[in-house]
Order: structure tokens, then C-alpha cells, then sequence
């Protein structure tokens, strides 16, 4: 605020156009200007802007980090309290204000009300908000927002609500239009899809005398596609109530009756309520219950309501005032006569968020989250690879579920010299409010929470979080350089690729005896890059029947698409690529899924992030055409370790093992020439386990040490 004695520069009106907020500001009516415009309009950070559109809304002037000028940022509310889109030119002024006496708020939730939210609650979230009545606040909560109407203000006027402020939350019918339940602002790591959707679905409402001008129809429908949790319906809602039009909500599988010509007749009644409140969007979710290809279903339901869904699309008179959404997460199966254009003119993938959009959409469910000081949502959004924007939000969830167990188990419940119950902290009013206060998520919450929660983009197959790392594998120094310079160089800088015009390195083949290291390294590879490791036996790919093998692989690189950067690692890939013209029984399978992993492996070269690993101990097995440049760039040979290396393992294994002082882990190594790694891991276990069988029969006094006569033994029976 302005301090006394200052002198209060020249008020002027400007004409600004709406841009997005910053995701802290959300819920604060903060609007930031250029310095420029701050100047402009006669205003200082911290005082009262009035901003006019079809109506008017106050907010606090703070200045933009962008420094673009002509631009306001506001949040959702904040438009629509001024009745103003984005993109759209508002009137803005510095107006006068005073300190709040009273306020009164009415709810605005539809059903049953919220939790009970004390006023002091209200009070605390709102304080330093201007207001003026017939306006919306927002109200963070634990779970999610609620929105306040404001019904009258003690002065009259605008208003800056202050520590002293009395509020009360009053009953009644609010006269204003309800604020959007959902903005842009709620939508995390989207902003290229949402500029699309918004191109396709704002500007024939808004401008169709531009289509008319240029000449050309403007689109009838776009159709949202991608994997369940990424956001599909959360950015039609958020676009139906930004573009402040009718909008329809119609769920696939409810157009389905049982009765004949009842399923044409519901989908023809959704249609004409769009026409005759045009401008409006009708969305359909799970497009792919109503519209199946044709070819495939036997059913005549189906195939009548997609020809019906297929001539209402083209029957459309006034093409501009209604938009149809589609949202599948299976595009494969729809109709393709839906697709294409006149009908769905755009095909939008919303597809699973990569780190920084993860960080987007962590800081939004964050929002009302008392973090503590040791948490940082770029280590979260860095360790929560394959997670969809769902599955983001049930991990803030679990970890808020997980502070709450911790905080009820540690804070003191009920009054003093009160006995406590199991049930106490049930009870209402058993936390006392300074309890509460300094209720706040660790880091150890969130790590906590990472742990229970399973990405939807992984979840139908085996994903490892890698805790091994290069120390933890003894021996093989050369291969471990290799494969660092290798995904170092290839995938976590591929701009240098890029500069240079050549493709990064694709695959790796590991090759060389059973018991080397090779799926070690792999799990050694995933903790050591931070990357997960989608780890596929090749046999349980197999399927008997028809087909069903080459889906399944598909499957598996659709996944890891999805779900990049990982590692895509086959074990025992000479069961995946034999060498054709063997005489193995069924050889057409082998034949056909071979195929299908050249295909897909030779598609990975435009997709950034999947690393392709495989192994073999029979590498003469494996179809030539699949080791060549291009598919598998390197092929690193594991050989068994030599006396260095076997000496490296045997201190790994017996890093925590007691051992006396008669036994010389360099000649015992020497002594293992010819053995795998695995051999030597097996013959440190042996050793500890005859160590342990003697101490326990009481055959020793001296403390617990396993001695060189324990590996004497082992050497001799091995």
C-alpha cells in the first residue's frame, strides 16, 4: 500500500490485453503489469487496481517478471470477475480503497456443502485481498479450492481485507454467475495443447468473420487422445468455462440403450440441446464406447449409432456455434470415417508430462500445501517419471495422508490430564489450532509418497526404480565407461547430436556367458542415471493366440514411449530374434514377432529418451539383421572377470561380513580363476553360511568371523 505522505502519482485509464497468471498468484486477485504500464496507469506495487470488462473486479498491482508491455496477468477468478477472456482488452485504473470492517460471503458450491471452514480460516487466507461486492474470492483448502461470493462489504466500495477484518460466511442465493470451477490455470504442462485446443475452439465462437473473410470452414470437432489421467477432460472443462459457452458433458457409454432406436434418439436429443444454446461445446467422453469401427463389432446398435453420430456431424448448419471434443485413450478403435476431416478436423495428443510439466502440475496441487523448507517439488518432479497428472495428484494425496498419520501419532490430542483414545483424533476439535499451524510435509513425506504410488504409463508392466549404481558391481571398469559416455552423451545431451546432424546411438546389446553382469549392469545403468527400467522377459511375450504376440510388443514400446526417458531392457533376447530359417517349432510366431520388434526398434529413432537394451549369453542365435548399425549400435561383450575384478566382487560381497585376519581376499581370488561373477558371489555366500552353521553349534569362542578355512572348504567342494 501506498505509505502515508507519498505523494500519489496521476491516475489514468489503459487499455490492457488478459494474459494467464503465474501459478503462485493464483487466488491472491494479484494482476502484474510492465513497469511501463504500472507508470501508465499511475500506479504502485501493492496498490488497488480497478479492472473493467463486462463488469468490474479489483486486484493488487505487482509488477510482471516477463516485463512484456500491454499485457495484464490475472487468474481465473479475477477474469471472471471483470467478465473478460484471455486475449480479450480490459480497462484498467488505479482506484481508492479502504480497510475492510466486514465482509460477508456466500458460499458458491453446488450439493452438499464443504467441510465446515471456521471463518478465522477464511480470515487468515484472504487477508491483503481486495474485494468489492458481487465479486468471487477464492479460498484454498487442503483438498482442493472453494469460491466465496462476495455479498456485502463494511465500508462500501472497494476494500482491502486486514487482520481485524470481520468475517462471516451468511446464508443465501448469490446473484452473480458462479466463478469457473476449472481455468487454464489449473491445468499444469499443457500450454502448447491448450493454445491448439483454444486456436481450434475459441476463434470460430469468437471471430467467425475471419473464417468467412479467408474463405474457409472453421473446424467442426477435435478430437483428444492419449493415456487415462493426462488431462483430456480437465482441459475441455477449462476450456468450456473460459470461452464462458454452453457446454454439454455426454459419457460415452451412456448413450447405450437397451431398447431399439433409443441410443439414436438420446445421441439426436444431445445434439439439438447444442443447437439451441449455441455457442456451445458438447464433449464426449470415451469417444471409442460409441463410435467402435464398424468392420469389427457385431452388434447393430453399434453400427447404427455411429452412423447416426456420423450424420449429426455432418449435419450441422451453423458449423462455427458448435464444437464437438472427443477424449479416447484408445484412438486405434474409433470408426475411421470419424476421423477424418469435416468431422474431427485436429487429432490433439495430450501425452504423458515430461519433468518441467511436472513441476507445473505439482506446484497447482501443491497450492494449499504447507511444504517445509526441505522439500523441493524439482527433486519430486525429477523422481516421478511416468506419472500422469492423476497420478501426480494422488501423490500429493497420499503424501498430505501420510504427514496427517505422522502428525496424529506426535501431536498432543485432548486436553491435559485427559485420557486419549483411539478414537480422540476423530473427534472434532481434538487438534488444537497451534498444533495445527506447525503441521507441516517433509521431504521424507514425499519420498514416502513416491514409494506407494505407481504410475499409470508403467503400471501393466515391471518397472524398477533403481537403487544399484556403478559401485555397487564389481569389476567391469570398461563396460561401465562405455555405457557413461554412451547415455551420458547420447541422451541427456543430444543437442550435441542434434548441432552435428547425427542420430544419438539407439541400442545396446550385452553379450557373453551367464552370470557376468549383464541385467546387474542394466539395473546398475538405471540407479546410476536415475532412470527407470522397464525390465521384459523375452518369453512372456508369447501368446498362443494369433496376433496377440506382436500386440503384446507393441504394447511394450508404446509404453516405454510414454513413459521416456527410461530404459527398455529384454532379457534373453535370442528368445524375442532368433535367426530365421531355424527349424524351432512354430517358427511363423517367431517370424512374425521378429518383424514387429525391427519395426519398432527402427521407430525409436525419432523418440527422445528411451534407451533399448537387451542381452544374450547366445548371441550366435540372434537374427543378424537385428545387430546391425541402427538398430544396436554397440554390442558390448561381458567376459569372465579377470583376478582385478573377481578381487573387486569379493570385496563388494564382503563389504559387511566380519572377516578374520588368516584370509587374503587377492589369493582367493587368484585361486577362482575361470568363474562368473555370479560364481564368486555364490562362493562368498557359501563361506558366510558354513561361518554361521559353526558359530551357531557352538564349535567357536572367538567373536563371530568367517575364516579362511570356511573358503578352503567352499573352493574344495565347488
Amino acid at each position: 500500500l501506498t505509505a502515508p505522505g507519498a505523494a500519489t502519482p496521476q491516475t489514468a485509464t489503459i487499455t490492457l490485453r488478459v494474459a494467464e497468471a503465474r501459478v503462485e498468484d493464483i487466488g491472491h486477485a494479484i494482476a502484474r503489469l510492465a513497469s511501463a504500464d504500472l507508470v501508465r496507469v499511475g500506479a504502485r506495487p501493492g496498490d488497488v487496481l480497478k479492472i473493467a470488462g463486462r463488469t468490474v473486479a479489483v486486484t493488487r498491482a505487482e509488477l510482471s517478471e516477463s516485463g512484456e508491455g500491454g499485457v495484464i496477468q490475472i487468474d481465473g477468478t479475477a477474469r471472471s470477475n471483470c467478465g473478460a477472456g484471455l486475449q480479450e482488452l480490459v480497462s484498467v485504473t488505479r482506484t481508492d480503497h479502504a480497510h475492510a470492517v466486514s465482509v460477508r460471503l456466500s458460499g458458491l458450491w453446488v450439493g452438499p456443502a464443504p467441510a465446515v471452514i471456521a471463518p478465522e480460516r477464511v480470515l487468515e487466507d484472504l487477508v491483503g485481498v481486495p474485494v468489492i461486492a458481487g465479486c468471487v474470492v477464492r479460498v484454498p483448502t487442503f483438498a482442493k479450492a472453494v469460491n466465496f461470493q462476495v455479498v456485502r462489504t463494511i465500508p462500501s466500495g472497494p476494500v482491502v481485507i486486514g487482520p481485524r477484518t470481520d468475517i462471516r460466511v451468511v446464508e443465501g442465493e448469490p446473484s452473480l454467475v458462479r466463478a469457473p470451477a476449472v481455468s487454464y490455470e489449473d491445468i499444469g504442462g499443457l500450454e502448447r495443447e491448450v493454445g491448439r485446443v483454444r486456436e481450434i475452439v475459441e476463434l470460430p465462437l469468437k471471430h467467425s468473420r475471419i473464417f468467412e473473410r479467408l474463405g474457409i470452414l472453421p473446424p467442426k470437432g477435435v478430437l483428444l487422445y492419449g493415456p487415462p489421467g493426462t488431462g483430456k477432460t480437465l482441459l475441455a472443462r477449462a476450456v468450456a468455462a473460459e470461452s464462458r459457452v454452453h457446454f454439454i458433458h455426454l459419457n460415452g457409454p451412456e448413450i447405450m440403450r437397451k431398447f431399439y432406436g433409443e441410443s439414436e434418439a438420446k445421441l439426436r436429443e444431445v445434439f439439438e440441446e447444442a443447437a439451441r444454446h449455441a455457442p456451445a461445446i458438447l464433449f464426449i467422453d470415451e469417444i471409442d464406447a460409441v463410435a467402435p469401427k464398424r468392420a469389427e463389432v457385431t452388434g447393430e446398435v453399434e453400427k447404427r449409432v455411429v452412423a447416426q453420430l456420423l450424420s449429426l456431424m455432418d449435419g450441422f448448419v451453423s458449423r462455427g456455434q458448435v464444437i464437438v471434443i472427443g477424449a479416447t485413450n484408445i484412438p486405434e478403435v474409433l470408426d475411421p470415417a470419424l476421423r477424418r476431416p469435416g468431422r474431427f478436423d485436429r487429432e490433439i495428443e495430450i501425452g504423458v508430462p515430461n519433468t518441467q510439466a511436472r513441476l507445473q502440475i505439482l506446484k497447482i496441487h501443491t497450492r494449499a500445501m504447507p511444504l517445509g523448507p526441505d522439500v523441493s517439488l524439482d527433486e519430486i518432479a525429477e523422481h516421478s517419471h511416468g506419472f500422469v497428472g492423476a497420478d501426480l495428484e494422488a501423490l500429493c494425496q497420499e503424501v498430505g495422508m501420510i504427514a496427517l498419520r505422522r502428525f496424529l501419532s506426535t501431536a498432543p490430542i485432548g486436553a491435559p490430564g485427559t485420557t486419549t483414545s483411539m478414537a480422540a483424533p476423530f473427534e472434532s476439535d481434538a487438534v488444537g489450532s497451534a498444533d495445527l499451524a506447525a503441521l507441516q510435509v517433509t521431504r521424507d513425506d514425499c519420498l514416502a509418497g513416491l514409494k506407494e504410488v505407481e504410475p499409470s504409463a508403467t503400471r501393466e508392466f515391471f518397472i524398477e526404480k533403481g537403487t544399484a549404481t556403478f559401485a555397487s558391481l564389481g569389476g567391469l571398469d570398461d563396460v561401465k565407461r562405455l555405457l557413461d559416455a554412451v547415455v551420458e552423451h547420447s541422451h541427456m545431451r543430444d543437442d550435441l547430436y542434434e548441432r552435428v546432424g547425427l542420430a544419438p546411438p539407439r541400442g545396446i546389446l550385452f553379450v557373453g556367458p551367464s552370470g557376468t553382469g549383464k541385467t546387474a549392469m542394466a539395473r546398475a545403468l538405471s540407479g546410476e542415471k536415475q532412470i527407470p527400467l522397464i525390465a521384459i522377459d523375452g518369453p512372456q511375450l508369447y501368446s498362443k493366440w494369433l496376433g496377440e504376440s506382436e500386440k503384446a510388443l507393441r504394447e511394450v514400446f508404446k509404453k516405454a514411449r510414454r513413459a521416456a526417458p527410461c530404459i527398455l531392457f529384454f532379457d534373453t533376447i535370442d528368445a524375442v530374434a532368433p535367426k530365421f530359417g531355424g527349424d524351432q517349432f512354430g517358427s511363423d510366431v517367431y517370424h512374425r514377432i521378429l518383424s514387429q520388434l525391427l519395426r519398432e526398434i527402427d521407430n525409436l529413432r525419432d523418440v527422445k529418451g528411451v534407451i533399448l537394451l537387451a542381452a544374450t549369453n547366445r548371441s550366435e542365435r540372434v537374427e543378424p539383421a537385428l545387430l546391425r548399425s541402427g538398430r544396436f549400435d554397440y554390442i558390448v561383450p561381458f567376459a569372465k572377470p579377470d583376478a582385478a575384478d573377481r578381487t573387486s566382487i569379493m570385496r563388494l560381497c564382503c563389504r559387511q561380513v566380519p572377516m578374520a585376519p588368516d584370509v587374503d581376499i587377492v589369493e582367493l581370488a587368484a585361486r577362482m580363476d575361470g568363474l562368473t561373477g555370479a560364481d564368486v558371489e555364490s562362493l562368498c555366500k557359501k563361506a558366510t553360511l558354513l561361518a554361521i552353521a559353526e558359530f551357531q553349534q557352538g564349535g567357536r569362542l572367538a567373536p563371530f568371523a568367517v575364516r579362511r578355512a570356511d573358503f578352503d572348504a567352499v573352493l574344495t567342494s565347488a
